[in-house]
């Protein structure tokens, strides 16, 4: 396999569980050292912490660092890790959360959380992947957004805010860091099947997820391996002119 991420080194926050978990096993398989950047080492969905995991399966180099997303200091510590690895090429804003909520229920707090969580981490993680890759002349930062980033849906109108302030957010980033050399893009999965969609928003496996299953094109839903498929596209030269993109991932349930 053409390992397309030959001596690079990823930063994955959400990198212990689900799509992030994926996304770095694939970098890894691909090449790319990585820091694994969560709150929590071991996976949602069972099995060996994924910076340990890593290592036996490819031979790539893994570290884990504790980092709540919501604290700037964690962000740049995280980001920092990747210097004993050699220094950041690759930042994957994925850490994020989804809570259902009516409009008319909602808290100020439980509001306040999904926007710390799924927008103010990445702002704040590509500031401090952003500077350091500016200093090395080049880099690519992903951004994990959703499709409820491009469609609005009943119940979730704090998750779809915060999924597209994201995706527009991703725009400007593009605008303003590529003239340095850093490319952002940001990805949009569908229903993928991770702890996410099973336990903290139950659609697979339910009544109602059937009916979901029947909009997909593909009848079935997404891997996160597919996901982490996508990233290391954006992440490698194989990208090299795609810029202020949003990628989706979701089947065809968007057919845009």
């Amino acid at each position: 396999m053409t390992k397309l991420l030959q001596g690079k080194v990823a930063v994955v926050t959400g990198g212990s569980s689900g799509n992030g978990r994926a996304i770095a096993r694939a970098f890894a398989k691909h090449g790319a050292d990585v820091v694994v950047a969560d709150i929590r080492a071991n996976p949602r969905e069972g099995g060996t912490p994924t910076h340990e995991l890593i290592p036996t399966e490819t031979g790539a180099r893994a570290t884990f660092v504790h980092c709540d997303v919501t604290r700037v200091a964690d962000l740049e510590a995280a980001v920092a890790a990747a210097e004993f690895l050699g220094g950041i090429d690759v930042m994957v804003n994925n850490a994020g959360i989804l809570t259902k909520q009516s409009v008319l229920e909602a808290s100020e707090a439980a509001f306040d959380t999904m926007m710390s969580v799924n927008v103010r981490s990445v702002y704040f993680g590509t500031q401090a992947a952003g500077r350091r890759m500016i200093e090395r002349g080049s880099g690519s930062i992903i951004n994990l957004s959703s499709i409820a980033g491009m469609r609005g849906t009943g119940g979730y109108a704090a998750y779809c805010t915060s999924k597209g302030a994201v995706r527009h957010m991703t725009y400007a980033l593009a605008d303003e860091l590529g003239p340095k050399g850093v490319r952002v893009n940001v990805l949009h999965p569908g229903i993928i099947d991770t702890r996410m969609n099973i336990v903290d928003d139950p659609v697979i496996g339910t009544e109602v997820g059937e009916g979901y299953l029947q909009m997909i094109p593909l009848r079935r839903w997404g891997q996160p391996g597919e996901v982490a498929d996508a990233a290391v596209y954006l992440a490698s030269e194989l990208a090299s002119y795609v810029n202020g993109a949003s990628l989706v991932v979701d089947g065809g349930y968007l057919r845009i």
